[in-house]
């Protein structure tokens, strides 16, 4: 078999049925044995998951495992797909790594600069530092790394896919970036989702290393069989706040889980986007309470019925943008369908960073 894939988790769960794909255990030696193959056998900093998270798998791959083929790594609940939505097979990674350096995820696009975001969920003295470490050890990227941390687009997961021989490269390259900044900082009281603070770097580093190498890119879509727990867990706190027309209650309860676990509104997480669709329904009762008394929970508070509501208003509100709809019979529909000024403003709002979106694709 000329590709492997090692599936990484932290929890048991199914295995996909093609050998391909190959279960490991990532912080095993802090945890219970769930009978895969373990990051803590010969060459391991499996006792350090709790900083790197899936780089624990990553390090062990590097250092215990020998191929003359192709090495990849993905997530027990996501894996690298095609556009139509199939998994992609060993055949089919043979074939694009026959064209393409490395193979990973697509490029997310940041509503500001990855430096600015991760100042606000993170903190910027480490990010700062890595980069005083790459200007040490390795003056020649100090320059991308600057340029790229600034811009507005990385990978994540640290899902990628390409012969050994650059996989190996690459690995001790990052390794010896983050086992520096490592000895730098101070992490101990962090709380348990800023701790992750290498397993968080790294994703930007993987676009630092790749454009600086000139490395030929296969970016492909993400396939996610099921969304985290704490995304599920938030959602359904806001249900329940909905359906007894508690808006103020449903914003303080994604604010509060926004502080926890900034990530759980990226698409990563939001597998069926539902928590952008409640952050948008939060923001309309919000202005509308603003404007006067009614608010769209005083006519549904079903949540089928609001997550209809809501996709009709996005739908409709970027017709009339397109000028596919004249002002008497977008008034008529606002009537009939409970859309209010403010909802209006707010989806034309949601509408504009999308389309800003598209154009950075």
């Amino acid at each position: 078999m000329s590709t492997i894939i090692f599936t990484m988790t932290h929890k048991a769960f199914t295995p996909p049925k093609d050998p391909m794909f190959v279960p490991i255990q990532v912080g095993r030696a802090l945890g219970k044995d769930l009978g895969y193959i373990g990051d803590d056998t010969g060459d391991s900093i499996s006792a350090w998951n709790p900083y790197f998270s899936e780089l624990t798998g990553m390090y062990w791959v590097w250092k215990n495992f020998k191929t003359d083929g192709n090495v990849g790594l993905c997530h027990y609940r996501r894996f690298l797909i095609h556009e139509d939505g199939n998994v992609i097979t060993e055949k089919e990674y043979d074939a694009l790594l026959a064209e393409y350096d490395l193979i990973t995820t697509k490029q997310v696009v940041l509503n500001n600069s990855y430096y600015d975001g991760y100042a606000v969920n993170h903190h910027i003295k480490d990010l700062i530092e890595t980069g005083n470490v790459i200007k040490e050890m390795y003056p020649d990227y100090h320059e991308d790394f600057e340029r790229i941390v600034h811009g507005n687009r990385t990978y994540f997961g640290n899902m990628i896919v390409c012969k050994k021989e650059l996989f190996d490269a690459y690995s001790r390259w990052l390794f010896e970036i983050l086992f520096e900044v490592k000895k730098r900082i101070d992490i101990e009281n962090y709380d348990n989702y800023r701790k992750r603070v290498f397993g968080f770097i790294s994703e930007i580093l993987l676009l630092v290393y790749a454009e600086h190498n000139g490395l030929k890119v296969c970016q492909c879509k993400v396939g996610m069989p099921e969304e985290k727990v704490e995304t599920r867990e938030v959602k359904e706190q806001m249900k329940e706040f909905f359906a007894r027309g508690d808006y103020k209650g449903a914003g303080d309860c994604l604010k509060q889980a926004l502080a926890r676990r900034p990530d759980i509104l990226m698409e990563a997480s939001d597998v069926d986007g539902h928590l952008m669709l409640f952050l948008e329904i939060v923001t309309i009762c919000e202005q509308e309470a603003l404007a006067s008394d009614a608010v769209i929970l005083d006519k549904i508070r079903d949540f089928d019925e609001l997550i209809e509501w809501v996709f009709c208003l996005n739908r409709l509100t970027e017709e009339k943008a397109k000028e596919k709809m004249q002002p008497v019979q977008w008034q008529k529909l606002c009537e009939e369908k409970n859309i209010s000024p403010q909802a209006c403003e707010v989806a034309g709002v949601v509408a504009e960073r999308k389309r800003k979106l598209s154009m950075a694709d």
